[in-house]
């Protein structure tokens, strides 16, 4: 074993910044838990380790590097934490990881299991279920984050589908709740209800959801904003992106009222992907919208969209930094064909206006609310 130098994790291709981290004191203290654990009972690293939301890949390289685990099985909801793990892995030179969707193999027979605790009640729910119903009898979970970010909400969750949920004192201003005793029939009972589902009468659709992805089976505010206009964008669009497609209503909407167009559904959550491919299904589309996880519109070509429709997101994981979106902007401007336009609905005191106009091109306000305002900015000539 060789000790995992911390201090050169980087959080690309996500945001990064002197005041983020790629290695947080919630990532720590679960290895200090792991590391208890494996000298308490060596065997458990013969049997291997299940990494579960690792934002950048410090549990998971440093599991491997630090405390001898052969083998690690993770899972992250991010395309971009996914990336960043593997360029970690490259830095480091630590391997011995294999990446997984959300799904039985991930978590098969697992006898100890790491997670850094997501944002989301409804993830944490289908994750503890996932984990209860097909883990080892004996299965030791550790879950762990920073505790302002933490409810009491979390340990009812777990309470569901383990027989014992406790928690640790804090450290360093993070908490780990440990785990045992699955109760696998409440865990197969709760799978069963995912993906949830709601039926929309008005909009004539209905919206799929797996736990975490964004507003879940409700209408976010935002994009009711941009449903509302979405009769101005330019008719003769040929091909269409839903940037940070959620659950895929934008998508859904854009390729009824478009149907000439080719129509894209983006995003980076692996939970937002299945949730848009359900959606897209259930309202018999998949023959005309394309549903694509992806880091910001990395596979997509330059100058290759004529519409982008985006509701941005303002934070980076937990952390609330007002550069998330311009990167996500600056690929858009990348994606968008000259004369292209990009239509965003945002909060109205991110004041984007003026970086749209910077980035991308001349930016128009097409709809304006007490909360949120449209925009249409129309991109410039690429030699301009």
């Amino acid at each position: 074993m060789t000790a995992l130098p911390f201090e050169v994790l980087r959080r690309w291709p996500d945001l990064e910044s002197p005041e983020l981290v790629a290695v947080d004191a919630a990532d720590r203290l679960l290895l200090s838990e792991l590391e208890h654990e494996v000298r308490s009972d060596p065997s458990l690293l013969e049997s291997g380790l299940v990494v579960i939301g690792d934002n950048f890949g410090a549990i998971t390289l440093g599991a491997s590097a630090d405390l001898g685990f052969r083998s690690v099985r993770v899972h992250q909801d991010a395309r971009s934490g996914e990336l960043a793990l593997e360029n970690n892995s490259d830095l480091t030179g630590v391997t011995g990881f294999t990446q997984h969707g959300l799904e039985p193999a991930l978590v098969k027979g697992a006898r100890i299991v790491a997670v850094r605790l997501p944002r989301s009640l409804d993830q944490l729910d289908q994750w503890s279920a996932l984990i209860a119903a097909y883990a080892a009898d004996d299965v030791l979970v550790f879950a762990g984050g920073r505790i302002k970010h933490m409810t009491l909400g979390m340990n009812d969750v777990m309470k569901q589908y383990f027989e014992k949920v406790t928690a640790s004192l804090a450290v360093q201003k993070s908490r780990v709740l440990r785990a045992r005793g699955p109760i696998a029939e409440a865990g197969v009972t709760d799978l069963a209800f995912w993906p949830k589902s709601k039926r929309y009468d008005m909009l004539d659709m209905t919206i799929y959801a797996q736990g975490g992805v964004f507003a879940g089976i409700n209408l976010d505010i935002g994009t009711r904003e941009l449903l509302s206009v979405l009769d101005q964008t330019p008719a003769d669009a040929a091909r269409i992106i839903d940037f940070g497609c959620g659950t895929a209503v934008l998508a859904t909407a854009i390729a009824r009222l478009r149907p000439k167009a080719t129509v894209i559904a983006s995003d980076q959550s692996a939970a937002a992907v299945a949730s848009a491919q359900a959606t897209i299904d259930a309202n018999h589309l998949a023959d005309r919208v394309t549903v694509v996880r992806d880091d910001a519109l990395a596979s997509q070509p330059d100058a290759s969209a004529d519409l982008i429709l985006f509701n941005p997101p303002f934070h980076s994981g937990a952390a609330v930094h007002s550069d998330t979106s311009m990167r996500l902007f600056e690929d858009a401007a990348r994606v968008l064909k000259p004369g292209g336009e990009l239509w965003v609905v945002a909060n109205r005191h991110l004041g984007y206006q003026a970086h749209l106009e910077r980035m991308v091109g001349p930016t128009r306000e097409i709809a304006r609310t007490p909360k949120f305002t449209v925009t249409a900015s129309t991109a410039a000539s690429k030699d301009s």
